[in-house]
């Protein structure tokens, strides 16, 4: 089965021409001959780009591979700029799996006998269908709330396990064969897929994390989370309340309901950066088809977001010099930019600022006082990518979720409002976040907050202090004997190392006297005594 597989994806890529990819020159000549004994199988589609070709060739290999795609698409860092933009119009169109099924396995998930134990309607037919799961929708019983549930594919786990291990062995491949292999990191990029897509499999995990981005907008009048059922999911069925927005892409409907979509863009802005910032804890998946507008209040749109299998985090220090990185682009101080970058570790610490400084600043000012409509992330963070690469910087793998999600953000303000100022939105939120992270205010806070730790520790410190003296009096003593200890196995080795070469040197004359012809009980006595010496010196040395 796996060889059957293994040659259906190598007869895909062979008929959508990309081996031609691959300058012959960097193929040794059994795979240059391999490739012409396979005469029948010719590129289908010489009409089109290298980008149309892998995305149709991605689709055709089924869901798994056009998931990898999706994933490949936001590595603006490994790929050239014509396949990133391609592989970003990949979509989950994957036919439903039956509905019988589904509710079998979600029976059998909840352990109930029926549907009817906890659902006074279940509609068969799925209303969305996915690469991993598709979703039904449903009443519950109790109180008759409208829900949908979420169900993970049979046996989809064997079969992404299977594909993985086939992806990591073409990773493998390119990284040996082809001279940019290396940089390229694709068996780096395999593993991170990978940790990403067993992550999705698991429902239980997407329920913590709705309930925690709903904990964090709970009041929020920018993003609603809908209500997750936790004591109804399970490892491969969640149930969550049913939501009626539009469709974020649907701009059309958005536009016929007046809706505000200077309010809706500038929010989709707030909303990025809080979860970034204040959270520390990011929605990472945030395409058109997991973002929806509320229909309640036009002219105070809320966003409305699903789906949470994919979320990032940040570290504090991470956090810190995003931030000051940021706020330094809105400043246009590029040479806060290039020390950040030393100081973070992200280049080598012997980089040249002035040259660095000087990189940065013909990509990013002529980005300055543009509108949406007239830049592209995308674009600027390529450039910076190959600049970062002059520079020999270290991809930073906790920053490429984050990387996605700002690409995300991009295409919805650009579809939402293109003439959105995304510099004067964001910079006065980074400004409040630094100030409140920085200064007086900041070091009172802290100490706010380690006020109950300090309260419950206070009564130990008379003792602690007591003991930290006590151990300081003892300190020079300890010291001393330290030092004497260490002089005297200094001493046992010197000797060990005398009585050694001593033992030696009667080994070698015992050796040379029967070359003389003298007795050989000379020779017998040196040899004792050569060997008391080693002895000894072993007892030393032990």
């Amino acid at each position: 089965m796996r060889a059957f597989r293994l040659y259906k994806i190598n007869t895909t890529l062979l008929q959508y021409g990309l081996d031609e990819l691959i300058p012959a020159k960097w193929l040794p000549w059994y795979a240059r001959l391999a490739r012409h004994s396979i005469f029948w199988l010719r590129n289908r589609c010489p009409d089109k780009t290298r980008g149309e070709r892998l995305r149709l060739a991605l689709q055709s290999l089924g869901p798994i591979f056009i998931k990898f795609g999706q994933m490949l698409s936001t590595r603006r860092d490994l790929l050239p700029a014509d396949i990133a933009d391609e592989l970003t119009l990949l979509q989950d169109k994957v036919d439903p799996f039956d509905g019988h099924l589904a509710q079998q396995i979600i029976q059998q998930a909840l352990q109930i006998n029926s549907m009817d134990e906890l659902f006074s309607e279940f509609n068969v037919t799925p209303l969305a269908s996915a690469s991993i799961a598709q979703v039904h929708t449903a009443k519950l019983k109790a109180d008759n709330s409208e829900v949908i549930i979420k169900v993970i594919r049979p046996n989809i786990k064997d079969t992404i396990e299977a594909d993985i291990e086939l992806l990591r062995t073409l990773a493998l491949i390119v990284k040996k064969w082809l001279p940019d292999g290396k940089r390229l990191r694709p068996v780096e990029v395999v593993n991170e897929y990978e940790r990403t897509i067993i992550d999705e499999l698991n429902l239980l995990s997407e329920a913590a994390n709705g309930v925690q981005l709903r904990r964090n907008f709970q009041h929020s009048n920018a993003l609603y989370i809908p209500l997750i059922y936790q004591d109804l999911c399970r490892k491969n069925v969640l149930v969550m309340e049913r939501i009626y927005g539009i469709p974020v892409a649907n701009i059309d409907e958005l536009h016929a309901q007046n809706t505000n979509m200077k309010l809706l863009a500038e929010r989709g802005v707030e909303v990025f950066f809080t979860q970034v910032f204040r959270d520390s804890f990011f929605h990472a998946d945030m395409h058109p088809g997991n973002i929806f507008v509320s229909r309640d209040n036009p002219q105070d749109p809320q966003y409305i977001g699903i789906d949470f299998g994919i979320v990032g985090t940040l570290n504090s220090e991470d956090k810190r010099y995003l931030a000051e990185n940021f706020v330094a682009f809105f400043n246009r101080d590029y040479l806060k930019v290039a020390t950040l970058h030393v100081d973070s570790g992200w280049v080598p610490a012997d980089t040249n600022i002035a040259e660095f400084e000087a990189a940065v600043r013909s990509v990013c000012d002529p980005i300055f006082q543009k509108p949406l409509a007239e830049i592209s992330f995308g674009i600027v963070l390529l450039q910076l990518f190959n600049t970062a690469r002059r520079f020999n910087m270290a991809v930073q793998p906790q920053l490429v979720l984050l990387q996605k999600t700002l690409l995300y953000i991009e295409g919805l303000g650009r579809q939402l409002y293109p003439q959105l100022d995304l510099w004067q939105t964001a910079k006065p939120f980074l400004e409040n976040w630094m100030k409140e992270q920085i200064g007086i205010k900041a070091m009172f806070k802290k100490m706010a907050d380690n006020l109950p730790y300090w309260t419950e520790k206070l009564p130990d410190m008379p003792d602690l202090v007591h003991d930290t003296f006590k151990q300081l009096k003892q300190l020079p003593e300890q010291q001393r004997q330290q030092q004497l200890l260490q002089l005297e196995q200094q001493q046992k080795a010197n000797k060990a190392r005398y009585l050694g070469l001593i033992g030696s040197t009667f080994m070698l004359v015992a050796c040379l006297l029967p070359l003389n012809h003298i007795s050989w009980w000379g020779s017998a006595v040196l040899v004792v005594i050569g060997l008391g010496c080693w002895l000894q010196g072993w007892r030393y040395h032990s």
